[in-house]
């Protein structure tokens, strides 16, 4: 993904997939390019996506909201087989943009 699709963006959700740990660790690695070229106003989140797949899960929740407390975002983990969560995290990041 090129800067110019985040750049300006007034919100961000960056997902990784809980079954993939590369995925968790290039997470950080957008955040720090989002801070890049985002503004300091730019809303951002961190998201952990097929929380359905336990049995091949290898990034435990407990990684993902140390990750986001460290970078002093919003966590949620999500499941689009099941629509767990994935309301929740538009809705936090549409009430964190009015805020």
């Amino acid at each position: 993904i090129t800067s110019s699709y985040y750049r300006g963006a007034d919100g961000v959700i960056v997902v990784y997939d809980i079954t993939d740990r590369q995925s968790f660790r290039n997470a950080r690695g957008w955040m720090q390019e989002i801070e890049k070229y985002c503004t300091e106003r730019t809303v951002r989140m961190l998201a952990a996506s097929k929380c359905d797949l336990e049995s091949k899960r290898s990034v435990s929740a407990d990684e993902g909201r140390e990750m986001a407390e460290d970078l002093g975002l919003r966590f949620l983990e999500t499941s689009a087989r099941h629509a767990h969560n994935v309301d929740e995290a538009f809705d936090a990041l549409a009430r964190d943009l009015a805020r």
